[in-house]
């Protein structure tokens, strides 16, 4: 297919990778400055939300649980490629369901990463166990690790609402044995509520002052409000020329920074995605290896547009 026929506009949205329906140039974003490598523990939780974009639930196991030794792996190719990651991030499902979480975050603490993970902070996350675990990662490890909570909203009722009767507080109830034993903590929040972004974390602020939570609800790494992923909603393609007109830059999208690992069922290995908000799109799964997983990516994904350009979201912390 030549040039001409690439621009004739005979594709539909973000059907190819290369230019988008207008004809355009489709954007790219290289693997520029890699700070985050991230792993899907597997996509079991012990809830089942509204609008999850993962579809995590107690049946879901589209993505299996990763090992540890699976993990070291990929941390042993993080030195080979000396990509610079500093953190190494975990998210689900719900990851304290894996039973290896607490020795994949050990493994990545003993190379000397910041580990993020995150969790609703409910049951998984307090049986003895993991709570044996993670006081002794703190006790060696400080604030390298910090747990990400997710509360969909500062107000119990609207929490609830999408994450079912009950669960702020089983959540909170998690937050303050976190906040007792001395662990670093950050919040996810959503942006649905017809809400400012300065009121929500004002209504942040007052919860956090009232539980005694050290999380700043003003930095946006520790409160993250993400916009909503609504495959319904009509959004623009990125093209080239956006970069200009929206007074962005490549590197300030999430696959500039950061790479997921993912075990889809019945595989023999991990493969390496784009990722973390496209863990079941082939089109965004890069290879086996980081070496493979190096490439540009194209921003030929609804959620490409809405949620990581236009909405200016992160993942990390």
């Amino acid at each position: 297919m030549d040039d001409q026929d690439l621009s004739a506009s005979q594709f539909g949205k973000f059907e190819h990778p290369l230019i988008t329906a207008k004809g355009e140039d489709r954007a790219h974003v290289a693997l520029s400055d890699p700070q985050t490598l991230w792993f899907n523990t597997g996509t079991l939780c012990n809830i089942e939300c509204v609008n999850c974009y993962i579809e995590s639930s107690p049946e879901n196991d589209r993505l299996v649980y990763i090992t540890t030794a699976e993990v070291e792996g990929y941390l042993d190719q993080l030195e080979t490629r000396s990509w610079g990651v500093r953190e190494i991030a975990f998210t689900g499902g719900e990851p304290f369901m894996n039973p290896d979480m607490i020795g994949m975050a050990e493994a990545a603490l003993a190379r000397g990463y910041d580990v993020l993970i995150l969790t609703n902070a409910m049951r998984p996350m307090m049986r003895p166990k993991v709570q044996d675990g993670l006081k002794r990662l703190v006790a060696d490890h400080g604030d390298k690790l910090t747990l990400r909570i997710s509360l969909d909203h500062h107000d119990p009722a609207n929490h609830d609402k999408l994450r079912g009767q009950g669960t702020f507080e089983k959540s909170l109830i998690g937050m303050r044995w976190l906040r007792d034993t001395g662990i670093r903590m950050a919040v996810a929040a959503r942006t649905i509520w017809g809400e400012t972004d300065g009121d929500a974390r004002a209504g942040f602020s007052e919860l956090y002052a009232r539980e005694g939570f050290e999380i700043d609800a003003q930095d946006p790494g520790m409160t993250v409000l993400f916009p909503e992923m609504d495959m319904t909603a009509e959004v623009p393609e990125i093209t080239t020329a956006c970069w200009g007109i929206l007074n962005k830059s490549p590197k300030d999208v999430m696959c500039a920074s950061s790479r997921m690992v993912i075990k889809r069922r019945g595989a023999k290995r991990p493969t390496v995605a784009a990722c973390t908000l496209l863990p079941y799109d082939p089109a965004f799964e890069l290879g086996e290896t980081l070496e493979e997983a190096e490439g540009s990516v194209a921003l030929n994904h609804p959620h490409c547009a809405k949620f990581c350009v236009l909405g200016g979201a992160s993942c990390s912390a």
